[in-house]
């Protein structure tokens, strides 16, 4: 019988983007603060969005670094790096050119200290077995997010799991965004567009829309998928506002992913670590459009021992509340549903240190 898990609280600083672009913090602050008020002890932060010059960084900035997450005691789980193959104006990057692309990327994770670099579903199998010798000599796990519109059985997902299991690196996983399995259209997004004047004849069309997609499942695959996109479109378009068409199909296809919770299974042993995807806390203290409940549950009963980074999503329209309260507020829900499944959430930064050394040195048992 598997072994209860005990997932590691930890946030990455994304969910903090608002506050961060409008100079409310700077990157020192916000590190601080997570610090200071629970929100660790896990630390997730965005290479490119956080690092002025990443992934060039001189050795004084990354000693400065280091010695700020040493005196705050909190716990590196994750690197976010880009796999930006459309970085040319021209063409886009090809595989060679992202290997070399993401081979500086994994060498500054290491040089800063993270175990783990959360890559994306750009990189191909082929190229995912290239950069597992690369992530080997650097000491950091290769974490594939698997994000919206994506699903873990979705064929492409599988293919890189497949491909895990030839390679048999431990370097080479998953990280695994609960947007891929929401149970709802976010009604802090409903609040947004209704802030902007969109009818409530609309507004509940849309969540009509998006349930009848839910229960149909995923996409059956790409033309599906448009014209599940060319629905929220048209939708918008019959209502008399056709300026939130685009921005509804793409949050109602690419963020609000249908996946029901029990598809992480398909690949549950390569989970590295866990993007703790929301959108928003209601007035009865849960999170309305993702099933957070029955997710911690999955992975306690399936024995994860790493770090979730709770990821607010909601900053992108959410202007009225503050993010630093949702965060405690879906944290607070994990840790309730830890409990609730016979676990806990690790909050201990020397407990949470020791686990997820121990997480990623463990092999994959398939």
């Amino acid at each position: 019988m598997t072994e209860l898990g005990k997932p590691i609280q930890g946030v990455t600083l994304y969910s903090f983007t608002r506050a961060f672009h409008a100079r409310e913090y700077d990157l020192e602050q916000l590190i601080r603060k997570v610090a200071a008020d629970g929100y660790g002890p896990g630390l997730e932060i965005i290479g490119f969005s956080s690092f002025r010059n990443f992934p060039a960084l001189d050795d004084a900035y990354v000693g400065w670094f280091r010695d700020l997450i040493a005196e705050t005691g909190l716990v590196q789980t994750s690197l976010a790096v880009n796999a930006d193959i459309g970085i040319r104006r021209d063409r886009l990057m090809n595989q060679d050119e992202l290997v070399d692309y993401m081979t500086l990327q994994i060498e500054a994770a290491a040089r800063l200290g993270f175990p783990i670099a959360r890559v994306q579903i750009s990189i191909e199998p082929d190229s995912m077995e290239r950069l597992a010798p690369i992530a080997e000599k650097y000491g950091v796990t290769l974490a594939l997010e698997v994000h919206a519109d994506q699903y873990a059985s979705h064929p492409r997902i599988l293919a890189l799991r497949d491909r895990y299991e030839k390679v048999g690196s431990p370097y080479l996983g998953f990280t695994a965004d609960w947007g891929a399995t929401t149970s709802g259209f976010a009604p802090s997004l409903i609040e947004a567009y209704r802030r902007r004047g969109a009818s409530e004849e609309l507004l509940t069309r849309v969540v009509d829309l998006w349930n009848d997609f839910y229960q149909a499942g995923p996409p059956a695959d790409q033309t599906d998928h448009g014209r599940r996109f060319g629905a929220f479109i048209g939708l918008a378009g019959e209502n008399g506002r056709p300026d939130l068409g685009v921005d509804m199909a793409i949050n109602g296809t690419g963020l609000f992913g249908p996946a029901r919770v029990d598809d992480w299974l398909e690949i549950m042993p390569w989970i590295r670590h866990v993007h703790g995807k929301f959108f928003g806390i209601d007035e009865n203290g849960e999170e309305p459009s993702v099933p957070v409940r029955d997710l911690i549950r999955l992975l306690v009963e399936n024995g994860y021992d790493g770090a979730i980074s709770s990821e607010y999503e909601g900053w992108h329209w959410n202007y009225w509340q503050s993010p630093f309260e949702i965060i405690a507020g879906e944290q607070a829900v994990q840790r309730s549903a830890a409990a609730a499944a016979g676990s806990r959430m690790v909050v201990d930064a020397d407990e949470a240190r020791a686990q997820l050394a121990a997480h990623l040195a463990q092999p994959v048992q398939a």
